[in-house]
This record gives C-alpha cells, sequence and structure tokens, in this order.
C-alpha cells in the first residue's frame, strides 16, 4: 500500500521506519523543514521504558495546590478562557484514581518494555549513531515520606516483571559520584538498570537518512502543511496541503499536538492537550563532575542525561502555556536547580534553552490503532514518553495494519468507541465491528 504518515518527529519517523519494512510505499509529510524540530528536539533524552506511571495519580492531587501556587514549582497552570483547557483538566482529576493509575502503568509498562526491545533490534540492525548508551536510571529521593511513597510504587511494578533496586544514600553515591555534593540530603534511591539514553532529534536525523535509503525508499515532503482531511464513504479520500491534495491507500495521523485539530476536523476527539517542558543543555569540559548514569530529581521533578558531552536537564510542566516561546523565569528556576543539584557541574558556558510542547492525554496512555474511518490510523498523544515510547507505538501499529497478532493486546491503546463525536463518522457501525 501506499501510506502517507503526518509528522517527521520521533513517532512519526518510527512509524515510517516499519511500515517500510513491511513492504509499503511510505510518505512522511511534515510542516518543518526537517525531522524532530519541534518536541523532538531537545527533550529529555531518557529512555525511561520502566518508568512510564501516568501524570494522573492520586498522589498529584495532594500536591496540587503547592504546585499551582508556587512560582518555582514543577506544574504551573495558566487559566484560560479555553474550554479545550477546562475538558483535558477536569479529565486528568477523573483519572487521578489508584485504580486508573495501576491499570495504566500496567499498560504502558507492556508497552515500554516492547519498545526497548525493539529500538534495541533497530540499533543493532540500522547501527544509527544518536549518542545512544544503556545508562541506567537513578531516581534520588530527599524526602524520607516520598521515598516511602515510591518504594510501594516499585513493589507494584515488580509484580509486573520491572526489575529495580532499593538503594541506601551510600549506594546512591557509590553508583553515581557525582552527587557526592548532595550526599546527606539523600533519602534514598531506586535504580533500574535497564534504561536508556539517546539524542532524540539526532535520532530523527539518522532515521531519515535510513528511510530514505531503504529498499523501498520513503519520499519526505518537508516544509508542507496538511491542512484537512476530505472523506468519503467511510473513508480519507485524500489529504489536502499547503502543496496540493495527495492521495493514498491509507493515512496516519502520528503529528504530535497538531493531532487533535487534524483528527477533530473528521469528528474524532483524541482528547490532546500541549504540555509545555523546558531543557538546558551544557556542554562539558573535563573539570565537570556530571553524572554518567542517568538521574532524575524527584523532589525537583527534574531529569538528567547524559548523551555524548553534553548534559541535558529537563523538566517542568506549564498548563495553558501553548506557544513554544522559552520563558526566561521558568529556565532561570531550572538553572537554579542544576546549580543546587550538581554544583560543581563547570560547564563550558551557559546552557542553551528550549522549550517544548508535549503532545499529552489526560490519563497518559497514547491511541495507537485505527478509527471509524477505514484507512485512517492514529500514534498520538504520547506526552512525555514519545521518545520512550516511539518504536513500540510504531510496532504495535505496523503490526494492526498487517492484520496480525502483536505482543501487545489489540484493544490496550485503541480509540474509545463510545464517544459521542464518533457516531457521526461515516461508515462507523461496519468499520467498529472490523477493528473490534
Amino acid at each position: 500500500m501506499k501510506i502517507v504518515v503526518i509528522g517527521a518527529g520521533v513517532v512519526g519517523l518510527t512509524t515510517a521506519y516499519y511500515l517500510s519494512r513491511d513492504g509499503h510505499s511510505v510518505v512522511v509529510i511534515d510542516a518543518d523543514s526537517g525531522p524532530g524540530l519541534r518536541t523532538s528536539k531537545a527533550n529529555g533524552s531518557q529512555l525511561s521504558y520502566s518508568f512510564v506511571a501516568p501524570l494522573a495519580d492520586p498522589t498529584v492531587l495532594r500536591k496540587l495546590p503547592s504546585w499551582l501556587i508556587g512560582r518555582d514549582s514543577p506544574l504551573r497552570f495558566h487559566p484560560r478562557i479555553d474550554p479545550e483547557q477546562w475538558r483535558w483538566g477536569l479529565a486528568f482529576l477523573s483519572s487521578c484514581r489508584l485504580s486508573k493509575s495501576q491499570r495504566t502503568t500496567s499498560e504502558l509498562l507492556q508497552l515500554g518494555m516492547y519498545s526497548r526491545e525493539l529500538i534495541h533490534e533497530l540499533v543493532t540492525r540500522e547501527k544509527p549513531e544518536f549518542d545512544f548508551r544503556s545508562a541506567g536510571k537513578l531516581l534520588i529521593y530527599q524526602d524520607p515520606a516520598s521515598y516511602a511513597s515510591a518504594l510501594g510504587q516499585m513493589r507494584f511494578q515488580a509484580s509486573l516483571g520491572c526489575h529495580q533496586a532499593e538503594l541506601s544514600r551510600q549506594a546512591c553515591l557509590d553508583i553515581e559520584p557525582a552527587l557526592h555534593a548532595i550526599g546527606d540530603s539523600i533519602a534514598g534511591g531506586i535504580f533500574t538498570p535497564t534504561e536508556d539514553v539517546g539524542d532524540c532529534m539526532q535520532f530523527c536525523i539518522e532515521l531519515e537518512r535510513i528511510l530514505r535509503s531503504a529498499p523501498i525508499p520513503v519520499s519526505f515532503l518537508l516544509n508542507t502543511t496538511v491542512e484537512s482531511l476530505r472523506t468519503e464513504v467511510g473513508q480519507v479520500a485524500c489529504l489536502q496541503t499547503s502543496e496540493g491534495d495527495i492521495s493514498a491507500d491509507a493515512y496516519v495521523i502520528a503529528n504530535g499536538i497538531g493531532a487533535q485539530t487534524l483528527a477533530r476536523q473528521v469528528g474524532i476527539d483524541v482528547q490532546v492537550y500541549p504540555l509545555k517542558g523546558f531543557s538546558l543543555t551544557y556542554e562539558l569540559t573535563p573539570d565537570s563532575q556530571a553524572p554518567k548514569t542517568s538521574v532524575s530529581d524527584v523532589r525537583n521533578k527534574v531529569v538528567y542525561a547524559r548523551i555524548g558531552n553534553r548534559l541535558r536537564v529537563a523538566g517542568m510542566v506549564d498548563i495553558g502555556d501553548t506557544t513554544a516561546s522559552v520563558n526566561p523565569d521558568r529556565v532561570a528556576s531550572l538553572a537554579r536547580d542544576v546549580e543546587g543539584f550538581f554544583p560543581h557541574l563547570h560547564a563550558a558556558d551557559v546552557p542553551s534553552a528550549w522549550a517544548g510542547l508535549r503532545p499529552a492525554r489526560p490519563d497518559s496512555k497514547p491511541i495507537i490503532g485505527a478509527t471509524p474511518y477505514q484507512n485512517l490510523w492514529l500514534n498520538v498523544g504520547h506526552g512525555a514518553l514519545g521518545f520512550t515510547l516511539a518504536a513500540g507505538s510504531a510496532g504495535l501499529l505496523a503490526d494492526q495494519i498487517a492484520g496480525r497478532p502483536s505482543r501487545i493486546p489489540r484493544g490496550m491503546f485503541a480509540l474509545a468507541h463510545h464517544t459521542s463525536d464518533f457516531q457521526t463518522c461515516a461508515g462507523f457501525s461496519s468499520i467498529n465491528k472490523r477493528v473490534a
């Protein structure tokens, strides 16, 4: 088949990769001039397959009041006269139930483990250069109560087959000597040896190179905006773009925050809303006391990843700021976190700052699979886990399009069919039977 993939971020490109390997003729469309230039550009760089617990969980409810009013809090809410924002927020609060959170964690862990398997196979097969490294991940807790709660979550994930280790303060320092400056404040840590790091944007650039030279070369239509999907008789007839109409046998929406507007045009509500995050990238020197292991500062919700000779630092969630502009106060707050956690970093210069919009769903579960239109598919809503879940999500979608069994149960990340908007889609009943 000829399949058009909308989006050249990490999710769209991995989707194109697995569809191409299945022998399809694939076209990737993106509004930007190159791959990975938006949310994928300077994200946290951690491939955290075992740390996929949803943002929406009962502990968040207790922390929300202090987070929402704190100037430097990891989560900040910007109220807007925007029905989408409030609808998403209410759905998020509705998802903060223990049973819901544990079920979502279990499902995301399955997808995370599948993604880890596929990304390691891809790296072995294609040998892309993106500073990929199996570094392990160390979570640092400075509050004993938070650490005790985390150990409960660790035991729950252990029951699902996730292998993690409880560490004392000294064990944390043995694994990561760069933490010695804050050693006295460490209550404990959790270490997972299976986690990886890599430069997501460079991975996207390498995937473009690999796809262009594939046995069936993938075509790229860059600087091309998809304006609408023209539908007829229960299927997509063509894409209307800034460069004219484009037709294919099938279409995949995988364009991050743009998926909400595009899918809504044809009566599908994927409940994707942009959550703004920030990152700093430090160039290191021979004197830099920087971590070699991936580290997460749990108290401040900041992650640290060593990629080559750089340290990527990322964190924060701003709800309601839907621009990609870099907020000086948020960047300054993040820099203060770095100075407090790694005071002897001794970077080469001031860090480069970046802001990106994570395409988040209220329950943190992406939608992967069929729609009421028989030739339209979705791979959307990965939030902060796009890099981590990209390969597994793409592999799952390729399995579904091919009609073959997958490691992930078919309905686990399916589009819910009970939303009233879907009833307006032509051909819903017959297609619903096909994908059930």
